[in-house]
């Protein structure tokens, strides 16, 4: 009898352990291995606030003085189809007025990057759940390719109306004028001519996605750019 007894005794302790054990690795597994790791909604949640966070920042870097006309790396430079005309004007005497023409195309830009805002939050919005996974997975830059291909279009066309407007509030056609009149003038040289407007917005927005980028790729490596809980939750992982 009493070898039955400690049988049972045995077999029981033997169920409650692995029935224990068993169910510590549902709990592990259900609730991210009991770190709180964070579920589908979170990640996603974190995702799109560090996306918000990223344009945001982005944006108000160019849209600033010199956010622009001071950052060598985006800084836009003269038209490549002009630069002989520049070259040119430049060993003629006539450098100050070839700087103020690079200065005023930035300045353009300047003005004309806050637009973004709104639309990268559209983008923002819409986002779906595959497109977020995609995103989360992907490269250092993927949600900036995600950005070029969703919102290009909408900048370009928001962008435009106000480089135009901007370039003549600032004077950029009228320093192209006075420049390329100069070059003109003297002998033997043609005629060139560009589109400054389309120029000017493909490089503000080249511009503008560089940044967003940089942004990104900190979020997603230095734990300093994770500047909220949910971001540190979602990306310290």
């Amino acid at each position: 009898m009493k070898k039955i007894l400690c049988l049972i005794i045995t077999v029981f302790l033997f169920t409650t352990i692995s029935y224990a054990g068993l169910l510590d690795d549902v709990i592990k597994t259900v609730g991210g291995s009991g770190k709180g790791e964070p579920d589908e909604s979170t990640i996603i949640s974190g995702l799109k606030e560090a996306l918000s966070i990223g344009t945001d920042k982005a944006v108000k870097n160019v849209s600033q003085v010199d956010g622009y006309f001071g950052n060598q790396v985006i800084k836009i430079l003269m038209p490549e189809k002009i630069q002989k005309v520049a070259d040119i004007l430049r060993k003629v005497g006539y450098q100050k007025q070839v700087d103020d023409f690079v200065l005023s195309m930035n300045r353009a830009a300047e003005k004309a990057a806050p637009q973004a805002a709104s639309i990268f939050v559209d983008a923002i919005k819409g986002m779906t759940i595959e497109d977020a996974k995609k995103i989360l997975n992907g490269g250092d830059t993927a949600a900036t390719e995600f950005f070029k291909r969703k919102t290009h279009d909408k900048i370009y066309d928001a962008f435009k109306p106000i480089v135009s407007s901007s370039m003549n509030e600032v004077g950029v056609t009228r320093s192209y004028k006075e420049m390329m009149g100069k070059y003109e003038s003297l002998p033997f040289m043609s005629k060139e001519s560009v589109d400054l407007d389309h120029y000017v917005t493909n490089k503000a927005m080249d511009g503008l996605f560089y940044m967003v980028g940089q942004e990104e790729k900190k979020i997603r490596t230095d734990p300093a750019a994770r500047v909220t809980d949910l971001l540190k939750t979602v990306f310290g992982k």
